[in-house]
């Protein structure tokens, strides 16, 4: 037996019992669904596609004779198949999600709370810092996580609609009694859901429009999000009180607030316009609005509280004596369903008033949600007042801490465009021209922002953030265009935000701040938000640009110079991390990388962004949403303790100039890579990245121009044509090098001990790793015809994992996170099998003969290579 059939045979015996009965049972489902629907021969050919990949790990099948069976097909076969194993690793992700869930459910302990939650974090500073310092802290803790349309969500949303309904089913299933009819009719239905799952399409047909995205997005906020977030603040709450929490007044503050860019980021993307832009904040207040409607209209109708037990303190009376005069009508219905039950009167009517605000009915609708919120708190008090505390504080908190948290606009809408669009607009504008049709836009879309404001809030669209920001005009442009927009003097209120993204760009950014300060009205800004600013950080292009190690290291410097920065201008500023789902652009857990940072950056506050399939890997389901979000404020908490941070601070001190040796080694080696004559070129062949448009992910395009060069390329297919080679270069390359650039082995061993950003680097660099297949990854390489990259490629992986063992102790990759290993080992193979079916695909269209290749076959070959890049994507989990 090999080492790697070893791994997996352990794994598998590691596998929770429940886990291996429900992978096997949705196996088993899968399989007679294929049989029915393409006859015996179909699961055939995929049990020996199966058979030969596992095979191949333990040396008893070569990678050629897989490779002969998977060309024996004819075409329309092996699309079958790769949609076998697409569905498979859909139907396993969805096994495993369920035993996340089981496992959360059973270290739930209110008498010793789970590590990294919210309950550990106040038990923590509490022990540590004391009551007050705690106090502080959680009064002005800040969790801003902003969704994102970034096309990295492979799955159709029909896809993830049908997985819903099987997880739905398996739900039912685990609570019925076995041998029960409750038990036979569960399998009966989830049988029929994997059919359908099974018959749906895996690939778009149309590309997503930007509202599709919108819609798409707030599938998680109907689902989750909404119901989750006042489960945290009780949470937090039963953490700070925990004999008093929903009976005395909540002392948990809300400290999530929800952000998005879906229809708000037009940088590079012009199918996002100002049309748009106002139909999307109008889609998320209707939803945000609905909900209110039913939560309000579902409290209303238990809160039969009697008159005469709990009566209605004189301010709520005067409140419902005031509904009644002005709309006799409506409070006649309401009095006549609710006969002496005030505060059921009064929530009843707040429900109208929410319809009417829904259907834009102004003589009856709130003006804003201050006015809504004054009314669910004059019903709380009135119901202190009459002693009824667990009726003020329970469910009716709930209420409160939703409309405090989303409003009537849900997220806040950040708009976001290249500097150079603004300052070709302002050229145009001061010389007296014509402006042109992207002037006009620009133009346009500061307008829609003073509608937002003035239908919304000013809360409800302010940001506007400046990709690729190099001086402070880059900023002033933006005030002097709402100027031009309107120039009446109505523009609206603009909160302008830096985004730095490449390396120099990133050190340059103290520079750029000090000439924000000179501008009027950024000072102004500044005193009526209390010296309040924002900059964002871009994680993705940066990564791109210099490697991951460099990037990792001059984001950590960028934060520190920042933050003294702000120390020394008396200014309270937010860092926003614009970082992707996968390792190669600043993904990873997000709880680490809180630690992670620069001492005092985070200060309470974490801004970030919520990209593609992360949305609904953090958000799909209600007990992994609450599970991300304790983490976070965990994280939050912990990292803006005097401890956590002089920790830290000592550790980089300490093993700074050890970095600094890496970093540049790693660089020199990455660049030396990507600047290389015809790399480029190289890249596209070995890649499927050409053909990741016709997967149609997402609305905006994957590079900025038309230009075909790397500098112009986008980091989302950056990383996802990386991936699907599997070699996931972007997430490792350089590391080696600059680790062996190092001359003690014993120092690096203690840094990844006692520093933080270099134990995460090197984490993520294992994670990645270990998603790597080097023989796989070989084969892709060879279809560009230049074997010298390929041997540098591949000796700087062997030097890599090498080196990443020895610093970390690990004899394997994974060693240390067993849940982790686990899913990695049993996936792999079945992984190995769409590569092979891909290389089919990419070999033919990249071969000497494709020129020679019918349409029809054409057709044939990219929709199986796109099909197994989706089943790629499912099976690792990760896009861009």
């Amino acid at each position: 037996m090999t080492a790697v059939s070893a791994e997996r045979d352990s794994a598998r015996q590691e596998m929770p019992d429940q886990l291996r009965g429900d992978v096997r049972l949705l196996g088993e489902m899968l399989g007679t669904v294929m049989a029915e629907s393409g006859g015996e021969d179909l699961l055939a050919d995929v049990e020996r596609l199966r058979r030969a990949v596992i095979g191949a790990r333990d040396g008893s099948v070569t990678g050629q004779e897989i490779t002969e069976l998977v060309d024996s097909w004819p075409l329309e076969r092996a699309k079958q198949v790769a949609r076998a194993f697409t569905v498979y690793f859909h139907l396993a992700n969805l096994a495993e999600e369920h035993q996340r869930i089981r496992a959360l459910r059973e270290r739930d302990d209110a008498d010793h709370p789970p590590r990294e939650s919210l309950a550990a974090a106040v038990r923590a500073v509490r022990e540590s810092a004391g009551e007050d310092a705690l106090r502080e802290l959680v009064d002005n803790m800040e969790f801003h996580p902003v969704l994102t349309a970034h096309p990295t969500e492979a799955r159709r949303r029909a896809v993830s609609t049908a997985i819903l309904r099987v997880s739905g089913q398996l739900e039912r299933l685990h609570g019925a009694h076995p041998g029960s009819t409750a038990e036979a009719e569960a399998k009966r239905r989830m049988l029929e859901e994997v059919d359908l799952l099974w018959r749906t399409s895996q690939l778009r047909y149309t590309k997503l429009d930007p509202l599709d995205e919108v819609r798409t997005a707030l599938a998680a906020f109907d689902e989750t999000i909404f119901q989750v977030v006042p489960e945290i603040y009780r949470s937090l709450d039963a953490a700070l009180d925990p004999e008093g929490t929903g009976r005395a007044p909540a002392r948990a503050r809300p400290f999530v607030r929800y952000g998005s860019w879906i229809g708000g980021d037009r940088d590079g993307n012009p199918f996002v316009t100002h049309d748009i832009t106002r139909e999307a904040i109008s889609i998320q207040a209707d939803h945000v609005l609905r909900a209110l409607e039913n939560a309000c209209g579902r409290i209303a109708r238990t809160m039969t509280a009697y008159g005469n037990l709990t009566p209605a303190s004189d301010e709520l009376r005067d409140s419902l004596a005031a509904a009644e005069a002005g709309y006799p009508r409506i409070m006649a219905e309401i009095t006549k369903r609710s006969p002496n039950e005030p505060h059921r009167q009064a929530l009843l009517f707040a429900t109208e008033r929410l319809r009417a605000t829904r259907e834009r009915n102004a003589d009856l609708a709130y003006r804003g949600p201050q006015e809504f919120l004054a009314e669910l708190r004059r019903v709380q008090e009135s119901l202190s007042l009459a002693g009824a505390d667990r009726q003020a504080n329970g469910e009716l908190q709930h209420l409160i801490w939703q409309a405090e948290t989303f409003g009537f606009h849900l997220a806040e809408l950040e708009i976001r465009q290249h500097s150079e669009v603004h300052a070709q607009a302002l050229q145009e504008l001061r010389a007296g021209e014509e402006p042109s049709e992207r002037t006009q836009e620009v133009l346009a879309t500061l307008r829609v922002v003073a509608w937002i404001q003035e239908r919304f809030g000013v809360d409800a669209c302010r940001r506007y953030i400046v990709s690729f920001t190099r001086s402070a005009e880059d900023i002033a442009a933006v005030y002097e265009l709402a100027e031009y927009a309107m120039p009446s003097g109505q523009s609206p209120v603009l909160d302008v935000i830096p985004l730095f993204e490449t390396g120099a760009d990133l050190e340059a950014s103290p520079r750029v701040l000090d000439g924000m300060l000179r501008l009027p009205r950024m000072r102004a800004r500044l005193e009526e938000t209390g010296r309040r600013m924002e900059v964002m950080l871009g994680y993705s292009d940066s990564a791109k640009d210099v490697g991951p190690v460099s990037a990792t290291l001059r984001l950590y410097d960028a934060q520190a110079q920042l933050t003294a920065w702000a120390e020394r201008n008396d200014v309270r500023l937010t860092m926003f991390h614009g970082r992707g789902g996968s390792l190669g652009r600043g993904g990873g857990p997000a709880s680490r990388a809180l630690l992670a940072q620069a001492p005092g950056s985070v200060a309470g506050r974490f801004k970030v962004t919520e990209q593609g399939e992360v949305i609904f890997a953090r958000y799909g389901q209600r007990a992994i949403a609450h599970r991300h979000i304790e983490q976070v404020g965990h994280a939050v908490l912990m990292a803006s303790t005097e401890e956590v941070r002089e920790r830290a601070r000592n550790a980089a001190a300490k093993y700074r100039k050890l970095a600094d040796e890496i970093a540049r080694a790693a660089h020199d080696a990455y660049r030396g890579l990507i600047d290389t004559d015809g790399f480029a070129e190289w890249f596209s062949r070995v890649s499927p990245l050409e053909e990741l448009g016709e997967l149609r992910l997402g609305s905006r395009p994957s590079r900025r121009s038309a230009a075909r060069g790397l500098d112009d390329l986008r980091a989302i297919p950056w990383v996802f044509a990386w991936t699907q080679t599997r070699a996931n270069l972007p997430g490792w390359f350089g590391l080696g090098t600059g680790l062996a650039a190092a001359p003690d082995l014993g120092e690096l061993q203690a840094a990844y001990n006692e520093w933080p950003l270099f134990s995460s680097l090197l984490d993520n660099a294992e994670m990645s790793l270990a998603k790597t297949d080097r023989t796989i990854a070989e084969r892709y390489l060879e279809l560009g015809g230049r074997p010298e990259l390929t041997r540098l490629v591949l000796a700087e992986y062997d030097r890599t994992r090498d080196l990443v063992l020895k610093v970390t102790g690990h004899e394997r990759l994974l060693e240390n996170r067993r849940v982790l290993s686990r899913a990695v080992d049993l996936r792999n193979p079945y992984v190995d099998a769409l590569s092979h079916l891909q290389l089919r695909a990419l070999s033919a269209l990249r071969g000497e003969e494709a020129d020679s290749l019918s349409e029809e076959d054409h057709r044939h070959l990219e929709r199986l290579l796109l099909l197994t890049v989706n089943g790629v994507a499912a099976g690792l989990q990760n896009t861009g």
